[in-house]
């Protein structure tokens, strides 16, 4: 199948729901901060609002592919939207009761709507057109996910860390009574941020039910196979098993690097007033590297080529950024942005090559794999709030993920069979 004009609104389509569910997602490097002083949180209890966004992934994945088997990728994506705005209505009730336990919940249904999302438009992109250009049209629908990026925390963050540092000052200074008055203040400032956002999503649900959207190719076609390559399991395919590995990795240290950089920079001694808008850094590189992207794959460079200079490049800054300090240091972990920005895109279509009808499900186990936002954040937390260890030491954590995400681009995707 070759890219053609009818494939051009379907990416514009899609195009807007990826910025839409990127302002979404990256809202979290916000909310870590935000929710650690309002709910009074440990580092490590704060990266929970990771863990309970990206685990419904996880969760939520191999049910997402059974509903779209059902409802077809157009009818999945609106109800993907609706979900997400429930969540989104969940933080009404969180914000009035400040009770994380209620924000979590929210961020997990939020996810939940997402997984479904991600597991119909992800494949959908790889197949409008040639599957040697797929990393190219993901890198385009990265540039709307991270430009949205760009923009969450620092709008979420104008709302509800406008004052940050003379805030956490005043705390300090309040008696308890008066510090809970003062903390239910500061939980009533998402509620109006989040209901906007769930009438967007409405709005934008009956906007995709109404479009001319098409229902995509046959996955035969699209991924060269003939029905599942002459296998009983999609288990038997090494590029994709172990392309969900390192899409683990990937998720997990791309989390790690857009989602604590904002208390990293506060232990290195930086003011909530700058700290809090450091998310949208790394986000800014990333949008980056996706226009590098853009113009390189496939006409200067291959996909798996990409990937293993973005797992060097991860590597370099990942020990920069340990062996550094201040703003420095900081720098190296937003710049991991530009490291992460073509590993998502080019490990998709490698890891899905060749698996024929076998595609929605091996796609529901790639969406299953960003469950490593939810967990390896949470290793961070632990490493970080560990006196012998501290928040820059910790970061070396991303070295073997860089690592085997490296092989996987020079030998892992490969592999077509065990043995």
């Amino acid at each position: 199948m070759t890219a053609s004009r009818n494939s051009i609104l379907p990416i514009i389509l899609l195009g807007i729901l990826f910025f839409i569910f990127g302002f979404v997602t990256w809202l979290n490097g916000t909310l870590i901060p935000y929710l650690k002083i309002a709910c009074e949180l440990s580092t490590y209890q704060a990266l929970f609002v990771a863990f309970a966004f990206y685990i419904s992934y996880f969760v939520m994945a191999l049910p997402a592919s059974w509903v779209l088997q059902r409802t077809g990728f157009k009818n999945g994506m609106m109800l993907g939207l609706l979900v997400m705005a429930a969540g989104a209505l969940l933080f009404i009730p969180a914000a009035q009761a400040r009770t994380y336990g209620l924000f979590l919940t929210g961020l997990f249904v939020i996810g939940a709507g997402l997984s479904v999302l991600q597991t119909a438009s992800n494949p959908y992109v790889t197949i409008v057109g040639p599957l040697e250009s797929a990393a190219k049209r993901i890198s385009i629908m990265g540039i709307c996910n991270k430009v949205a990026g760009v923009l969450a925390p620092i709008i979420l963050g104008a709302v509800v860390l406008h004052d940050a540092d003379t805030l956490v000052e005043e705390l300090a200074a309040l008696d308890a009574a008066a510090r809970s008055v003062r903390l239910d203040e500061l939980a009533a400032r998402v509620i109006m941020p989040y209901t906007v956002m769930a009438a967007a999503l409405v709005g934008l649900a009956f906007f995709v039910r109404l479009s001319p959207l098409p229902e995509i190719a046959s996955e035969e076609e699209a991924t060269h196979a003939g029905k599942d390559g002459g296998r009983g399991s999609v288990l038997a395919f090494p590029q994709l098993v172990l392309g969900v590995a390192a899409l683990f990795l990937y998720v997990g240290a791309e989390v790690i690097a857009g989602d604590t950089i904002g208390n990293y920079g506060q232990s290195q001694g930086i003011p909530l007033s700058e700290a809090k808008n450091f998310t949208a850094y790394t986000l800014t590189a990333m949008v980056l590297g996706y226009l590098i992207g853009i113009a390189t794959i496939p006409r200067y460079i291959t996909q798996d080529r990409a990937l293993a200079i973005s797992a060097i490049t991860g590597v370099l800054f990942s020990l920069l950024a340990v062996f550094t300090t201040g703003y420095v240091s900081v720098l190296c972990i937003a710049l991991l942005g530009l490291a992460n920005a073509l590993v998502w895109p080019a490990i998709w279509p490698l890891a899905i090559e060749g698996l024929g009808r076998s595609t929605k499900t091996g796609s529901a186990l790639l969406i299953m794999a960003i469950a490593g936002g939810a967990l390896l954040p949470l290793l961070y937390g632990a490493l970080a709030d560990t006196p012998a260890i501290g928040a820059r030491a910790a970061y070396l954590m991303l070295l073997p993920c860089y690592l085997f995400i490296g092989w996987y681009a020079l030998k892992g995707h490969r592999l077509r069979r065990w043995g």
